[in-house]
């Protein structure tokens, strides 16, 4: 028995060998890009709902973003607080802001991507760049970054959507480590010419790529994945490409208990079971291996069956991997949580077993 399961644990270290090596090393070992600014016309989308402390803080830095042809538009998602208001005040402020207003509607109440709907049709301009009311961006050249990496062919653009650091706080290298993580996986697997996500907090693409899938409206009953089931279902390897330059990263608050941070994260995992067959069985094939290679040495080793080649195959496991999470932490400027990589990860794997057994038993709470 314990023979099985050695070659079963030797069949689990080759697999996230060849994960990190053959797919996750395409972006850890990308060159650095270089911005070289397109004269293309710009409408930065913003969806907000009860945002008015953030969205006063974050618009102007949008506003003052250092291009030649940009609107803003900024979407209320019926808000109930002062958000509406500070967006009529910011639309008389600035001359390119756009404002549109969202009313409760009965079909489609509490959908985010009704609004958004409504956002990217009133937009003017040719190439569409979304971000979150809780997100601001690194650099008065975030446009210009995000922008330049359009061509004639790549009309949909995958950008990082940091967050915010905490100094002294273990839980915030957690929450940033399993964002490094998931930008690692659809950054290499878009240059692998698989896009299958991107993230809201930092995402662009043309305009007729949106009426070209029609929408939202395949997933509208959907709540969430705006972002991802969109990219899902539009992006191809022909059509999609990343920025990973530093002046193109946004930056927003993080979740500051685990509590809140697990809700958010059961969201985002009930999204994924609406990927393509292909994308589930990649994302379940390269989790349940990272469980695996976790538990079946546990069992070795306690019968002290073959313990030196076991450890062996550990330590080879976690030379590979932290080389290529470090290049990738590097590029995307999140060096400080590699050093704790392995306790991190043992956390995040039994986080992801609790989410997906509470899942099954109750439905996470979406966008109201």
């Amino acid at each position: 028995m314990l023979i099985i399961i050695l070659y079963f644990f030797i069949f689990i270290v080759a697999v996230q060998i060849l994960y990190y090596l053959m797919i996750f090393g395409k972006f850890a070992f990308a060159k650095a890009q270089i911005i070289t600014p397109k004269k293309v016309s710009v409408s930065v989308i913003v969806c907000a709902k009860n945002e008015a402390e953030n969205v006063t803080n974050f618009i102007p830095l949008l506003a003052e973003q250092d291009y030649p042809d940009f609107e803003i538009v900024l979407i209320d998602d019926a808000s109930s607080d002062t958000t509406l208001d500070i967006f009529e005040e910011f639309e008389k402020q600035y001359s390119n802001v756009r404002l549109v207003k969202v009313k409760n509607n009965e079909a489609f109440w509490g959908n985010k991507k009704y609004a958004l709907t409504l956002g990217i049709k009133a937009s003017r301009k040719e190439y569409l760049l979304f971000t979150d009311a809780d997100c601001y961006p690194t650099s008065k050249d975030w446009i210009t970054a995000m922008s330049s990496q359009f061509t004639m062919q790549k009309t949909i653009v995958l950008g990082y959507g940091k967050y915010e650091k905490i100094t002294n706080s273990f839980f915030n290298k957690i929450v940033r480590f399993e964002t490094l993580l998931t930008a690692i996986q659809y950054f290499s697997w878009a240059k692998a010419g698989h896009p299958y996500m991107g993230v809201g907090r930092n995402l662009a693409y043309k305009k007729e790529e949106f009426f070209n899938v029609n929408g939202f409206i395949s997933h509208i009953q959907v709540r969430s994945g705006d972002d991802d089931l969109f990219i899902n279902e539009a992006a191809k390897s022909k059509n999609t490409t990343i920025s990973f330059n530093p002046d193109s990263f946004t930056l927003s608050k993080p979740k500051t208990t685990y509590k809140e941070w697990f809700i958010q994260k059961r969201r985002h995992v009930a999204t994924a079971n609406y990927y393509k067959t292909f994308d589930k069985i990649q994302l379940g094939v390269f989790y349940f291996s990272q469980l695996l290679f976790l538990v079946l040495p546990i069992i070795l080793l306690l019968f002290e069956f073959q313990w030196i080649f076991v450890l062996s195959l550990i330590g080879l496991r976690y030379l590979i991997t932290w080389i290529i999470i470090g290049f990738s932490a590097a590029k995307l400027k999140e060096k400080d949580v590699v050093y704790f990589y392995p306790i991190i990860e043992f956390t995040l794997v039994f986080t992801q077993i609790n989410i997906f057994i509470t899942n099954i038993f109750s439905k996470p709470v979406q966008w109201r």
